[in-house]
């Protein structure tokens, strides 16, 4: 796992198409059965037909996701320091990135893990969970996969970000499609042979856990089979400290751990108001949003998987083959997400259908809550490949202002302001809304780093190299 021949091949003359396949299909199909492991604890909790258990496990998702958001923070960002060291030639400041990410990280969700533990009953009340029969339910729920699985959750996702940034997406991609199939088997298992009746929910969290454990052993086992082959160094060391790493990491990085962590909280504000309406509503938005995020994981995927190739050849001044590969993964995103959108308007009953087959008002409330959410999701693909490609190149100051703008700053009191004028129906609207506006400030500020780079970009222009010398204030100066 280094940075052979085959891997310089693959970044810098491989067609573009083909190099966008090879890097992003396995990063959209790992996305793809993480979102279908999800979807499987919703199924088989909808087979109890208790919508107190599916609306337990829905107002933990936040507080779980916020594991994602610290892995992302240093996934992220140690992604796109190793991908543009490589592209400069700089393997050692690659290995010092993937340190300190792997440190940090670390530290970070123990933290996190400490503090949930801590404050348990009053964070799950925030969360929307403060009925008494969901509130029991989620506590088991939230101590199993955060208190006690919440490291492994994240460092999973961590090497998966990391692993990639090198150009092993197909290997990356397996320890997700590990872990998510191995969650689909143990789910049945735990819920209705080995607990008893009433603790299904306990038992989705033990097989959420065990199967993150699987995946991230995975990963170990082949970062250790090919330690001496890897430029990836993984034991904290003062490098790793120095030359602009640690500010590079978390400046590029920040925007993607923000974006999650305000989605998060976008989402239990979201749960609150809906909660108000009544369980029926909660579950059923619980599980339209489980759907709908389908699209958002696969152009997620795409994103993940490009964002090496861009960066390498950014840091390596090949204008063209970055103007190529964020064309041609844009485009696929975009259409992917239209497609899952037209699939979602014309089916919603049946796709709700699916989890919830007991007869309650909540299958009503979330199909027509789906058919709202997809609206805004090619118009959210667009939106978030343009924070890829900043995170890539290390513009941290325009991916930190669109992660903000998208999650949190519009949208919540948009969900006030909405929910006054057009009831739960109008705070569902306030995400698809907020998905249009964030579209076209991203094309905006895209169009404004273009402009910038405009000389560069022309044709004819010499390839130059980006980065040679560490400048730890270059990504918020750009």
């Amino acid at each position: 796992m280094c940075e052979t021949a085959e891997k310089r091949e693959l970044f810098e003359r491989t067609p573009i198409p083909k190099a966008i396949l090879e890097l992003a299909l396995p990063a959209m199909a790992g996305q793809i059965i993480l979102v279908i492991y999800n979807m499987a604890d919703s199924f088989f909790l909808g087979l109890t037909g208790s919508d107190a258990m599916i609306t337990a496990v829905t107002v933990c998702m936040p507080a779980f996701l916020f594991l994602s958001a610290i892995a992302n923070l240093f996934g992220v960002g140690g992604a796109s320091v190793i991908s543009r060291s490589l592209g400069n030639k700089l393997p050692e400041r690659a290995g010092g990135a993937c340190a300190f990410a792997l440190t940090g990280c670390m530290i970070v969700t123990l933290l996190y893990s400490a503090a949930v533990w801590r404050g348990m009953d009053r964070f799950l009340d925030l969360l929307g969970g403060y009925e008494s029969s969901v509130h029991r339910l989620a506590r088991s729920y939230l101590f199993c996969t955060v208190v006690l699985g919440g490291i492994v959750t994240s460092m999973n996702v961590l090497l998966a970000h990391l692993i990639r940034a090198e150009g092993h997406s197909v290997h990356a991609s397996i320890g997700i499609a590990l872990g998510g199939v191995l969650n689909i088997f143990l789910d049945p298992l735990f819920m209705f042979v080995l607990l008893p009746p009433g603790r299904e929910a306990l038992g989705a969290a033990i097989a959420t856990t065990l199967s993150n454990a699987a995946a991230l052993g995975y990963f170990a086992v082949l970062l250790l089979k090919n330690r001496a082959k890897t430029v990836l160094t993984f034991r904290p060391n003062r490098a790793m400290l120095q030359n602009g790493i640690p500010h590079d990491v978390i400046a590029t990085g920040l925007p993607a751990c923000v974006m999650t962590l305000l989605e998060n909280i976008s989402y239990a504000v979201l749960d609150n108001l809906a909660s108000l309406e009544g369980i029926a509503v909660q579950a059923g938005l619980g599980i339209a949003k489980k759907v709908n995020m389908l699209a958002h994981c696969t152009v997620r995927g795409i994103a993940q998987g490009v964002l090496p190739l861009i960066g390498y050849n950014y840091a390596a001044g090949d204008w063209k083959r970055v103007r190529s590969a964020v064309t041609l993964s844009t485009l696929l995103s975009v259409g992917i997400a239209a497609a899952c959108m037209g699939v979602c308007l014309l089916f919603s009953p049946q796709l709700i259908g699916i989890f919830i087959r007991h007869a309650s008002p909540s299958l009503q409330y979330g199909a027509d809550f789906l058919r709202i959410l997809c609206v805004g999701a090619p118009f959210s693909a667009c939106a978030y490949a343009c924070i890829s490609f900043f995170q890539a190149t290390g513009c941290g100051m325009r991916a930190f202002l669109l992660a903000v703008f998208r999650k949190g700053l519009l949208d919540i009191p948009m969900m006030f302001l909405l929910r006054r004028l057009f009831a739960v129906n109008g705070v569902v609207w306030a995400t698809p809304f907020t998905d249009i506006i964030c579209c076209a400030l991203a094309l905006a500020l895209f169009k404004n780093f273009l402009h910038k780079h405009r000389d560069a970009l022309q044709p004819s222009s010499a390839p130059m190299r980006i980065l040679r010398t560490a400048d730890p204030l270059r990504s918020f100066r750009a």
